[in-house]
C-alpha cells in the first residue's frame, strides 16, 4: 500500500489512515534515506495514537517508551549509532519486540536478523515534487 503526504498539513490525516491500514502488526521497520521524515511521521502516528509524552528521535537513547492516554506503551527506536548487532542484545530487544507493544523502528538495517517474522516493513520516500510516500 502507498500514501502520500504532499505537505506537512496532510500529515495527521494520512498518519490516521496508515494507523487504520496495520491491522495486527505490532513491530514496524522505517526504512528511508536521511531527511525523507521518518521521525516526523512516527511523531505523527503517535499523536493519532494519543501519546501523552514528548515524542523525539532516540538517536543516542537507542530506544523511547511513550505512553498513551489508555496507559498503552509505544516503543520508538533509532538504531542509527549502534555499531553492531550485539548492542540490540546487551539492551534486551526482545523485551520490547515481542512485548504486543507497538514498536517503531528507525535505521532497522543492522538489526534486520532480529526482528520478528511478521513486521511490517515501512518505507518513506521524498518524491521529486517535495511530497513524501509511505510505502508498506
Amino acid at each position: 500500500m502507498e500514501l502520500k503526504i504532499d505537505s506537512l498539513k496532510d500529515i495527521d490525516r494520512v498518519a490516521g489512515e496508515f494507523v487504520n491500514s496495520i491491522g495486527n502488526n505490532h513491530v514496524m521497520a522505517f526504512y528511508g534515506k536521511m531527511g525523507a521524515g521518518k521521525t516526523t511521521f512516527i511523531k505523527a502516528l503517535c499523536r493519532q495514537l494519543h501519546v501523552v509524552d514528548q515524542v523525539n528521535s532516540p538517536t543516542f537513547a537507542i530506544v523511547n517508551d511513550y505512553e498513551t492516554d489508555n496507559s498503552s506503551h509505544i516503543f520508538h527506536f533509532d538504531f542509527y549509532r549502534i555499531k553492531n548487532l550485539e548492542e540490540a542484545y546487551d539492551f534486551g530487544y526482545e523485551d520490547y519486540f515481542y512485548s504486543g507493544n507497538l514498536c517503531f523502528i528507525e535505521w532497522p538495517e543492522l538489526v534486520e536478523p532480529i526482528l520478528p517474522e511478521n513486521t511490517l516493513a515501512v518505507t518513506v520516500q521524498v518524491n521529486e515534487d517535495g511530497s513524501r510516500s509511505v510505502i508498506f
